[in-house]
């Protein structure tokens, strides 16, 4: 079972420290299966209850995962190599479509949020032992919650969707516990979830979601902790919830209330279509909602809503670690929000318009393209690393799928934000040359 290496030990900290050095020297390999604990006891001379216990152990720092009869495993190791770094630089002369980052030119003038932010300080400077969440902050993120039919739910600050994300598992979830994530789905996110130590198990997407029949097969065969729903612009894929894929998605979770939910409003800001959350039939459940997209990345501050004991719980660790989200920086959101300084109408037609421009020009030419929301259009594709490589030769710098999935089939992610309405017509004829016809499929 283990090949040539042999577990040692008398106690259960040095039998785990035995497993751990194997992990770590390559000896035991991801997948590999550990011996049933009453085996080991024997083999080591021990009480089944010390083989037990370090089973435990090693299971709660990620080390190795118990699936019911298929025993322990070793865990796979998380990537150590990101997945935002598997992408083609751009030379001179190529365009860059492959970052996801928002257009400049739609993102507001910082200057008089931060001014305001500064001025306020130097009539109350922040100090230790003050609210972690500035009250006008909260204040308004909540009613924009309510105004969007999110429940009721106190406010917390996290900087980023990510970090609110991390952070929300990290307060409900031990290591080895199966998570349901989009495939395809945010890349930090593929990266984040196995670097917890948690398992993903993708769900597949369509233009309308995660497929409720994949959601309800994760939670009933992979016995799912915890599901991860993109509400708008999902990425890398556009997908928005509509009305009929939010009402099944919400049956499937009442009868599985014990399941953590977590939505990520990737489009809050830049997109017009409804918020259709699916918060309210599970026990404990979070909305998170960043400012990154619509107001600039390097704001680092995402709101977040959930149940009483989830944000309480998320709170109570954030004391401990950074303490708060930077005041200063909540009170420039607070002015930005306040003064309108994003109409995201206007936002979401500016997207819109060079997204289905692009989107229409592909099928035009027999490539099957998606994007319903967001900044961003996915293209399956039969050969990925060959249409990343012919686009690049053609002057156009995509992201390859590999990116944003787990089990879902080959593709490539454009971001539309640096596209002018004479691109279309061009990039579109390079796509199609590169990718040729695809045959209609679902993103998995």
């Amino acid at each position: 079972m283990l090949g040539e290496y042999r577990i040692e030990g008398r106690r259960a900290s040095e039998i785990a420290a035995s497993v751990e050095r194997g992990v770590g020297t390559g000896a035991l390999e991801p997948g590999e299966a550990l011996p049933p604990l009453r085996e080991l006891a024997a083999d080591l001379g021990v009480n089944p209850n010390t083989v037990a216990a370090a089973y435990r152990t090693l299971r709660e720092r990620g080390v190795i995962e118990t699936d019911g009869r298929r025993g322990s495993r070793v865990r796979p190791r998380p990537a150590t190599t990101a997945r935002g770094s598997l992408r083609v630089e751009a030379p001179p002369g190529v365009r860059d479509l492959s970052g996801g980052n928002p257009d400049p030119a739609l993102l507001p003038p910082l200057g008089p949020a931060l001014a305001e932010a500064a001025r306020r300080y130097a009539e109350r400077p922040g100090l230790y032992g003050e609210a972690p969440v500035d009250p006008e902050f909260a204040r308004l993120a909540r009613a924009a919650f309510d105004a969007d039919g999110v429940p009721a739910g106190p406010v917390g600050v996290a900087s980023g969707s990510l970090d609110a994300i991390e952070r929300v598992l990290a307060v409900h979830l031990r290591p080895g516990d199966a998570v349901a994530v989009e495939d395809p789905g945010w890349g930090s996110l593929l990266d984040l979830v196995p670097a917890l130590g948690l398992r993903p198990v993708p769900v597949a997407v369509d233009d309308d979601g995660p497929l409720a029949e994949d959601v309800e097969r994760a939670i009933a065969r992979d016995g799912v902790r915890a599901l991860i729903v993109t509400d708008r612009a999902q990425n890398p894929t556009g997908a928005c919830l509509g009305a009929a894929r939010a009402a099944a998605l919400r049956r499937v979770l009442a009868a599985h209330p014990g399941v953590l939910l977590i939505e990520d409003d990737h489009g809050h800001g830049i997109v017009s279509r409804r918020l259709r959350p699916l918060a309210g039939g599970t026990g404990h459940w979070a909305l998170v909602r960043s400012v990154a997209k619509a107001y600039g990345p390097d704001l680092r501050i995402a709101a977040f809503t959930g149940d009483h004991e989830t944000v309480d719980r998320v709170l109570g660790r954030q004391r401990l670690g950074p303490g708060w989200v930077s005041r200063l920086l909540q009170q420039a959101v607070v002015h930005l929000w306040s003064t309108g300084a994003v109409d995201p109408e206007t936002v979401a037609d500016a997207y819109g318009e060079r997204r289905d421009a692009l989107v229409r020009e592909l099928a035009r030419r027999g490539v099957q393209a998606h994007g319903r929301s967001g900044m961003n259009v996915w293209v399956p594709v039969a050969d990925e690393t060959g249409a990343v490589a012919r686009l690049l030769g053609a002057g156009w710098a995509v992201a390859p799928g590999a990116r944003f999935r787990l089990a879902a089939g080959p593709a490539i992610r454009l971001t539309v934000s640096p596209l002018a309405p004479g691109d279309i017509e061009p990039l579109a004829d390079a796509v199609a040359d590169a990718a040729g016809p695809a045959p209609a499929r679902s993103y998995g």
